[in-house]
């Protein structure tokens, strides 16, 4: 999806650009996406995806041919304020239609990228070409390896200007340009050991349930998805820790359907005709990589992009829009003079990585430590304590916003990347609300079922 999407913001700013996929198989027309198209180098490309309203707001704005095929794919609109009453959240407000996402299953929606992209003049999209390694030239600075392009699998060499990986979260770039002679890039990452157990439905006449919370809900030991896509169809799952062997029995599709019926504000989400078995995926850590040490590129002629640069937990669905972000921020850069200049550039591409999507990604990894830890002690059925105020702050506007206009449209624009925590609790009296309508989130009544009811619906 990211690579689709830079390639087309690059060719429509007058780039030549040739897209590598290593999957052979040509994608079918959105509408058979989902039925006909095997997609073997990505692991979750039938798990549950949710594109943001962010995702939207640039695409409607940079690609709007990709909106115009989203829509005529059946991708859903989706905007939780329109499913909630006015007596709840106070009359519709001028910026309320921002919150609107425009999202389907992965398979619909990388065809419809697919299909424009392959239309976007300037753009050649080879398929079934795995890369082996990376051509190196005469460097630019002394000591900095310069990459003049890639090295297929069957020892072709594609010369490139500029070389931008977009191979996603097992990107193995670090390795690619270690085999170079380069230095390995800075690299974290985190043992989060979230684990996902998914499937997707589809209703009779087209509509979705009724939303009765969010469609991320956090539980004892659990969090559960209920994730609108396209034509009629949606995606329900749990997120648990991948250390906690009493859930894997959630891959059996009798244990997955008992265990979400237990709970009061998703059990109706399954009431409809499952399109799969449960699918499950595991090891997804969140990572990050800096290309720049000490001041010094690890190579120039190179530039990572969405998810083979820094990737989080699926399940707050950020991954693709970040990307996006990210591919827009590449392509503004590039139409400065730093193109004239290998170096400059790559040390360019630093900072401005740093400064557009290092925030939200550093965001998205600290919920997901907190909420690691906190699955973590519910398991061993003890409260979660930190001296973190981030975690208080959090905890009490996701109560909150169940109770107040104001935060709900705050925490929106916010888990959407339309504003960052900074703007939002900006916000004059926002923090002031969270705090007072949220604060006695520990002695909230469960919305679902404890640890140990859980378990005793998984083991029955």
């Amino acid at each position: 999806m990211n690579g689709l999407a830079t390639a087309t913001l690059l060719a429509k700013d007058g780039h030549e650009v040739t897209v590598l996929e290593r999957d052979a198989a040509s994608p079918p027309a959105p509408g058979a996406a989902w039925d006909d198209w095997e997609r073997r180098g990505v692991n979750q490309f039938r798990l549950l995806h949710f594109l943001q309203p962010r995702w939207r707001q640039m695409v409607e704005t940079e690609i709007p041919e990709l909106a115009s095929a989203m829509d005529a794919a059946g991708a859903a609109r989706f905007n939780p304020l329109d499913l909630i009453p006015e007596e709840i959240i106070g009359p519709r407000r001028a910026r309320d239609g921002e919150c609107t996402a425009l999202t389907a299953r992965r398979p619909v929606a990388e065809s419809a990228s697919a299909s424009v992209a392959e239309a976007t003049p300037g753009v050649t999209v080879r398929r079934g070409v795995a890369i082996a390694g990376l051509d190196v030239g005469p460097p630019a600075a002394p000591g900095v390896v310069h990459i003049r392009g890639v090295i297929t699998d069957t020892g072709e060499t594609i010369p490139a200007d500029l070389v931008v990986d977009t191979t996603g979260r097992r990107s193995p770039l670090p390795a690619w340009l270690e085999a170079a002679g380069a230095r390995r890039p800075i690299e974290e990452e985190d043992d989060l050991g979230f684990q996902y157990y998914g499937r997707h439905f589809r209703s009779d006449d087209g509509s979705l349930p009724p939303l009765l919370a969010g469609v991320f809900q956090t539980y004892d030991s659990v969090s559960i998805l209920t994730l609108p896509a396209d034509n009629g169809t949606w995606g329900v799952g749990f997120t648990a820790s991948a250390a906690d062997t009493d859930l894997r029995r959630l891959k059996d599709n009798d244990v997955w359907t008992r265990a979400m019926r237990s709970y009061p504000l998703a059990a109706h989400w399954i009431d409809a005709e499952p399109l799969e078995d449960v699918t499950m995926m595991a090891k997804i850590p969140d990572r990050y990589r800096r290309f720049v040490i000490d001041g010094e590129p690890v190579a120039t002629g190179i530039a990572a992009v969405g998810d083979s640069w820094a990737c989080t937990n699926p399940s707050l669905g950020r991954g693709i829009s970040i990307g996006l972000m990210h591919a827009v921020a590449l392509r503004d850069m590039l139409r400065t003079d730093v193109v004239d200049d290998p170096v400059k550039l790559a040390l360019r591409w630093d900072e401005v990585t740093e400064a557009t999507v290092t925030p939200w990604y550093e965001a998205t990894r600290t919920f997901d430590r907190h909420r690691l830890a906190e699955i973590s002690a519910q398991i061993g059925g003890r409260p979660y304590e930190t001296d973190d105020p981030t975690w208080e702050i959090t905890k009490a506007l996701l109560h909150a916003s169940g109770a107040d206009g104001d935060v709900l449209r705050g925490l929106l624009r916010f888990a959407g990347l339309l504003d960052t925590a900074d703007e939002m609790l900006g916000q004059p009296g926002f923090l002031d609300k969270v705090i007072e309508v949220g604060g006695g989130w520990r002695d909230a009544p469960p919305l679902g079922p404890s640890r140990s009811e859980l378990l005793e619906v998984v083991h029955a």
